[in-house]
Formats: C-alpha cells, structure tokens, sequence
C-alpha cells in the first residue's frame, strides 16, 4: 500500500533533490568495491559516486546516517555474497551531516518514491527521525523498536515525543527484546496501558518465531544494536552482558525483510571507538543483509492482496460469538480479523498478524491476548 500521493517510482522526478541531503561515497570506498570478486555485494550494487544513480528500478537504498559508521559497516556488507536480483540496491552514500533535520526529507522521498531505506545510523536518536518522515502519510502506521531497554521518559529521550503524548500518525508501538531489570515499572505499565505490543527478551529468545506477527505488523522497524550481547556487539555505548545472539539478531531482520507491510529499515547505535576489532560492523552488515534476503523472499501477502489467503472461522460457544482467522497459502503465516467495526483510516490494520499457536488458543476457544490489544485498540 502506498502511503504518500505523490509515489514516483519508477519515473522518480523530484527525487534528484536527494542529492542536496546526500553526500557521495568515498573514493577509497568507491575503488575497494570496483577490485572486489564479480559474485561480492559491493561489486553488483549502484553507487553513488559523482552522481546519483538510476533509481527507475531501485527497491532497497543504503543511507548513511553517520559517515565514519556508516562506512565501516559498508566495508564489511561489500564483501558479502550477492544473492539478490541485479540494479534493485542502490547505496546513496551519507547524510551530509548526521541530523534528523536531513534523515527526515531523504527518507520521505524514498518512500515517496517506492524505494525502502535501509538507514544505517550511529545515533540511537535518529530512530526518532525515521518515524517523522512518516508525517505526510496518508494512513495510520505501526512502529517496532528492537532493543534492550525502553528509551522513554526524559524530554531527550528517543521515544518520547512519539508517545508522550501518542503521536497522532501512530496507530501501534511495538518493543521487541526488552530486559525487565532495564525498565522502570512505570513504563511498562505505560506500555501495557496503551496496548501496544511487548516481547521480553527471554520469551523471543525461547520462541524467536513468536516476534515475527509483531515484526510483519510493523511499517518501520528501528533495531538498536544495544539489543545484542555486549560479546556479539562490543562497539555500543553501555553494552549489556544480555541479549541477543547475532544469529538471533538476522533472524529477527530477516522477519522484517519479509514483511510485505514494512517500508523502512534503520539498524542504530553503533559506536566505532567502541568498536576495536570491527566486530560490531561486521555484525551490522550480516543484519543488513539477512534483511534484504527477506526483502527479496517476499510473498506479497496482506496488506498487498487478500488473494491466496484461507479462511478459518472458530466458534466461541459460550461467549456466543465467532472469531475468523486468515492463512496464507504462500506462506504459512496466519492473520486474526478484528471483529469490530472499524473506521477507513483503520482498515488496513483490521487483519491483525498472528501465530498458529493463537489459533490454536482459539480452537481451545481461547482469547488471544493479541486479539485483546487489538480489540483495545479499535476502541
């Protein structure tokens, strides 16, 4: 679904502007890409050099949101395998300087255009600029942060001014990975109270396949590398001994390439003084490129059509009341209809992403505790 009036893709005519936001790629950076084997990533993507690229056929764009970051993570994704279809990856370099006030507009323009940033950013902040590039769309959108902690509170804080109060453009928050010792209890009561969705660290990381109707829900998705192990991710002001594997980490990316809903992509916080060995960048481009193999798998499920989906419908007896559910024949994935009367700004929201095991909860005629939220929601 689009979500702006003016989408460009594939003509892309105002979106040369992108190149008053956008500085080339370095000239170093440039040559070790053109001297690597023809089957590597950085050997078989646009890059802007001198001038922008062609972007008529451009699915996925790189952004730098931090140069000196940014690039040492390019040094390690450009060596990677490339397994995805030719002239659909562009890199458009860096933000000229790493402020909201540029991630903003560059973001907005891609979208306007049909092309999904991918935003690579050294500040945990720039999260927040992702979510306000979404300020002209037409329709409702639902965020996923992945990370450690709940970054909300204080004026300063990156989640602050989208839910405090609620933003009017955001229908759903979601906060995948938390550690309960890193969140005061008002908080996430704040986060119970409001129905948004929540997945501690320890329950993904038991069900890893559990985060992903919560990822596949999501328009944006913003992933803190503070969310890893501090031995997977050294290079991250206060790294936590708890968290993520970096398999854990791709998989949870690879959940969000193949959501047919999501339309931004932004991995943050990470810090190259930190990050002695490069271990940490090397991290961050597996993540990317997990990310972009689901992009590229996916299966244009809901919200793109309804075709291919089954119906199931389930009996709640006692309650006298019946619950529908959706499941894909391409995929496997499974959808909950909220049964409720909703408003068209709501509507592509009213298939609610769900698991086998909540279908099952319902044959057991069972509430679904994402029914509940959800329900809670359309109120």
């Amino acid at each position: 679904m689009a979500f702006f009036e003016n989408g460009l893709n594939p003509t892309f005519g105002p979106i040369t502007m992108l190149q008053n936001w956008l500085k080339p790629l370095p000239a170093a950076l440039v040559k070790q890409a053109e001297q690597l084997p023809a089957n590597r990533f950085g050997k078989n993507i646009a890059l802007f050099t001198e001038q922008l690229p062609d972007l008529k056929k451009v699915r996925i764009a790189l952004i730098g949101a931090g140069e000196k970051e940014a690039n040492d993570v390019r040094e390690h994704l450009y060596q990677t395998a490339f397994a995805f279809p030719k002239a659909h990856i562009a890199d458009l370099g860096n933000l000229r300087k790493a402020d909201a006030s540029l991630l903003i507009p560059v973001v907005f323009e891609l979208l306007s255009g049909r092309v999904l940033p991918v935003i690579i950013g050294g500040k945990d902040a720039m999260a927040k600029a992702q979510f306000m590039a979404y300020q002209d769309a037409r329709a409702l959108v639902n965020m996923v942060a992945v990370d450690e902690k709940f970054r909300f509170g204080a004026p300063g804080e990156v989640y602050t001014p989208l839910l405090r109060p609620v933003h009017h453009l955001l229908f759903n928050f979601g906060l995948i990975g938390f550690q309960v010792h890193q969140i005061a209890p008002d908080d996430l009561a704040f986060l119970i109270k409001n129905n948004f969705d929540t997945v501690r660290l320890g329950k993904s990381r038991a069900a890893i396949e559990e985060t992903e109707p919560v990822i596949r829900d999501a328009d944006l998705l913003a992933f803190h590398l503070g969310a890893l192990k501090q031995s997977e991710a050294p290079g991250v002001e206060a790294a936590s001994p708890s968290g993520y594997f970096t398999e854990e980490a791709c998989q949870l990316c690879r959940y969000a390439g193949m959501s047919d809903k999501l339309s931004s992509f932004g991995i943050y916080g990470y810090s190259r003084d930190l990050d002695k060995s490069g271990q940490t960048a090397q991290v961050a481009a597996q993540m990317i490129w997990y990310f972009m193999e689901g992009f590229f798998n996916r299966k244009n499920d809901y919200p793109v059509s309804k075709s291919g989906l089954t119906e199931y419908i389930v009996e709640y007896r006692q309650l006298h009341y019946q619950l529908t559910f959706w499941k894909s024949t391409k995929s496997g994935r499974w959808w909950m209809q909220v049964p409720a009367t909703t408003r068209k700004k709501h509507e592509r929201h009213r298939l609610v992403p769900c698991s086998f095991q909540d279908y099952q909860l319902a044959c057991r005629e069972e509430l679904p505790e994402r029914l509940m939220q959800a329900l809670h929601r359309f109120a």
